[in-house]
């Protein structure tokens, strides 16, 4: 573990970073802004062109929020997935609660042509609200369906398992109506599949923020149990922790913040796997009191930095979010693997 001195620079620097990179998420896009008329639009709107505020204010001000609310969201929920299962590959996706979310979208999207024109008259109507809906209901349902089968089991391996089997199922029924989709639906639900935080509003947006501020919150009290059951669950119940009530209270958090982030930006991936080793990395430490609030302030950090790289700035296009998530986090999970055998090797 490095030194307190060390560990009370790098969170003075954490929050200077994500303040940093919110700023540049406003001023750099497709549309060049002067920085003047970006503060102008953020505080005044006097000297401020209506192109340049509306740009600012409805679509990468909302943009930033979402990408500091996502980031901070499945990096806290993947830190608790990867103590409750001692599985340092445990993330969002292994419960299948985004699959779930993509089960939803995908009967939204993928049927909703076939159900009848009432239906699409009233997707259409609702927009982007409906996707929200509809995989919120999804993720919601599959965790639900954890919650219920982590009550009657209780071990914790055993409903990893098994949340892996439910996702490999949902991803073959999504795959099964992909198949006998129409072209224009399968279009727009690829699209979702690709991720990305410009699907929000400015009051979306905040109310992602204030939720993802309350959950990552309460979960700061749980840090004693959770250095507990890193040293094994017998150790944890002889210190007085009920384990079971606490492995379903950090699935149903972790769930919950999965739910919502897939919810409004489609599936992000690595974020919630790669981020709690990059915070274990830079503290050297797993102690959750150290870990739970670096975690939440380098996923929030990276997630704006990933934001900002898909924009490419100074170009018409955009990447999908997804693929920079995933050249950002798959070679950090590849040196998880390749230290874990070193480690067990020597």
């Amino acid at each position: 573990m490095i030194s307190k001195k060390h560990i009370a620079i790098i969170f003075a620097i954490l929050p200077v970073l994500i303040i940093g990179l919110f700023l540049v998420n406003l001023w750099f896009g497709s549309v060049v802004i002067e920085w003047q008329d970006v503060l102008n639009a953020l505080f005044s709107n006097a000297e401020t062109s209506s192109t340049a505020h509306i740009i600012v204010t409805q679509y990468r001000l909302p943009q930033a929020i979402t990408a500091l609310s996502v980031g901070m969201g499945l990096s806290i929920a993947g830190l608790l997935l990867q103590t409750t299962f001692n599985n340092p590959l445990a993330g969002p996706s292994v419960l299948g609660i985004s699959a779930g979310a993509s089960l939803g979208v995908a009967l939204l999207v993928l049927l909703g042509g076939v159900a009848g024109s009432q239906l699409s008259s009233t997707i259409a109507m609702l927009g982007d609200m409906a996707m929200v809906i509809a995989a919120f209901g999804g993720a919601m349902a599959v965790l639900l369906i954890i919650i219920f089968v982590s009550g009657k089991i209780g071990n914790a391996v055993t409903v990893l398992i098994i949340g892996i089997m439910i996702g490999y199922l949902v991803s073959a029924i999504v795959g099964t109506m992909q198949f006998f989709s129409n072209s224009e639906d399968l279009h727009a639900f690829i699209l979702w599949g690709l991720g990305s935080f410009s699907k929000t509003s400015i009051i979306q947006s905040i109310s992602i923020l204030i939720v993802t501020i309350a959950m990552v919150s309460s979960v700061l009290v749980f840090a004693k149990p959770l250095n507990a059951m890193l040293l094994g669950h017998q150790y944890a119940t002889s210190s007085g922790f009920n384990v079971r009530l606490m492995q379903t209270v950090f699935i149903i958090i972790s769930g919950f913040l999965i739910a919502l982030g897939t919810a409004f930006t489609g599936p992000i991936a690595f974020l919630g796997l790669a981020v709690p080793h990059i915070a274990r990395s830079f503290f050297r430490t797993s102690n959750h009191s150290i870990l739970l609030p670096a975690t939440a302030l380098i996923g929030a950090a990276l997630a704006l930095g990933c934001s900002l790289i898909s924009k490419l700035p100074g170009y018409d296009a955009s990447l999908p979010i997804n693929a920079v998530t995933s050249i950002v986090g798959a070679p950090i999970v590849i040196w998880v693997i390749i230290k874990g055998r070193r480690i067990s090797n020597g």
